[in-house]
């Protein structure tokens, strides 16, 4: 099964030391795509976020991106995400709680992280 990961997926490793991969495999994931403008907000967040936590976070998920197969696409990366997993029927591994509304509602699968340490597919009734 496929995954598409989200700008704040990617930084979880270097916020919190979650293996995501590791996680998403233990889900039942072993395709993990990353869209051009998630690189872009991760790129972005490198250099300017405001915190240096979240400038190395950034960076972090920027590496393990390059693991991960590169989908283009244009527009915004929530857009992006959404029009790709109704698309391909893939899931998206996120913790903004405005997109995760917007996918669930659409019947995406979403991903989120749990208690800061493990990785669920979220129940709707969650957000």
């Amino acid at each position: 099964m496929k995954v598409l990961l989200d700008t704040n997926g990617l930084m979880v490793p270097g916020e919190f030391g979650v293996d995501v991969f590791e996680e998403l495999e233990r889900l039942g994931y072993r395709r993990f795509l990353v869209l051009r403008p998630v690189l872009r907000e991760l790129e972005s967040l490198s250099r300017l976020a405001d915190s240096r936590r979240d400038r190395i976070a950034a960076r972090i998920g920027l590496l393990l991106a390059e693991g991960c197969e590169i989908v283009e696409a244009s527009g915004g990366a929530d857009e992006a995400l959404l029009d790709l997993a109704l698309k391909t029927g893939a899931a998206v591994f996120t913790n903004d709680k405005e997109l995760k509304k917007k996918l669930s509602t659409r019947g995406v699968t979403v991903i989120h992280l749990r208690q800061r340490r493990r990785l669920e597919i979220a129940n709707r009734k969650e957000f």
